[in-house]
């Protein structure tokens, strides 16, 4: 038996895999168990439109594999702006991937002879070699004697946490994942920054912090602060700035031009919102804008910052000169 005066949960979570007949016995492959593969499957199913979904798909379509992916809803990505998530769709369907929205797998067989047969909603069927369950993931708090302890979890199985990370138990926290923190590492390691502050007697928060996230197709989509349907959803007035990437000069030196950025500003301050970079190095760039909002800068000291020439980040000059030109 372990004592402590304070305890840390953090066991994060697992892939969540559908209740659907034949899935379990079908040998699919989750986001874990992929990474072990020994070969490159002909034919890959992808059920889900998500991240990890488009990643996969973006990543094995240009490996060489011949991939569907199966979306349950009428876009993917459901989390960002439709004009954003159709792009991703567009260049997936570039890379080779056949994307289906609207495609609810009801049943999973494997035949005898190997392949993995999906049978849809509307009754017709897909076939590959392998089949990637890519719906999400599950809290790790079963078996764990949480409700003994007098730790509440919510209704989607996370452990409830206020924004210093303390559940409902004394001296019992929780982090990472399992926490409903956002699921991405940069997110858990803030958690811990807290965590270390809070155990020692300080008042640190997760309140207000703003989470960045690259998701890792090619070219790259990054997001920061929020969208443009989050922004209308509640009730701002709305500016939005987009570009091509191909307007950006560096892009251009590095021939590769596909994507585009998009910013979203609050009408009565000129604040940045958020934004949704689709490109080349968007992971890394996202980051200065960032900055921004953390600053509280208005678009125009950033549309005005002298930046160099030639990199991606100088697209930000243009991107909110063009919310001037319209």
């Amino acid at each position: 038996m372990l004592r402590g005066t304070d305890v840390v949960i953090n066991t994060g979570t697992t892939p969540a895999i559908p209740d659907r007949p034949g899935i379990a016995e079908s040998r699919s492959w989750t986001s874990e168990t992929i990474l072990q593969l020994e070969r490159l499957p002909h034919r890959l199913l992808i059920l889900g439109g998500g991240y990890v979904g488009c990643e996969f798909a973006s990543m094995y379509a240009l490996f060489g594999s011949q991939v569907i992916m199966l979306q349950g809803r009428s876009q993917l990505l459901p989390r960002e702006d439709p004009d954003v998530a159709a792009e991703v769709a567009e260049i997936l369907a570039d890379q080779g991937v056949e994307v289906r929205l609207d495609a609810r797998a009801t049943a999973v067989r494997r035949n005898g002879d190997g392949e993995v047969v999906m049978i849809l909603e509307d009754g017709s069927q897909v076939a590959g070699d392998e089949l990637l369950v890519a719906t999400g993931r599950a809290p790790v708090t079963t078996d764990l004697g949480l409700a003994s302890a007098g730790v509440e979890i919510t209704e989607r199985g996370f452990i409830r946490v206020d924004d210093h990370l303390h559940t409902t138990a004394d001296n019992v926290w929780a982090a990472g994942d399992v926490a409903g923190t956002p699921q991405f590492t940069h997110a858990s390691w803030n958690d811990f920054r807290i965590l270390k502050a809070n155990l020692d007697h300080g008042d640190a928060t997760t309140r207000g912090r703003i989470v960045p996230y690259t998701v890792f197709i090619t070219p790259e989509l990054a997001r920061v602060g929020m969208t443009e349907t989050q922004a209308r959803a509640e009730g701002r007035r709305v500016a939005v700035g987009k570009i091509e990437v191909s307007a950006i000069p560096r892009a251009k030196t590095l021939h590769d031009t596909t994507g585009t950025w998009k910013a979203v500003m609050d009408a009565d301050t000129n604040l940045i919102l958020g934004a949704a970079l689709l490109g080349h190095n968007a992971g890394e760039v996202i980051s200065t804008l960032q900055m921004a909002i953390l600053g509280g800068l208005r678009y125009q000291q950033v549309r005005d910052a002298v930046l160099t020439h030639p990199t991606m980040g100088e697209g930000f000059n243009l991107l909110f000169d063009a919310l001037d030109d319209q």
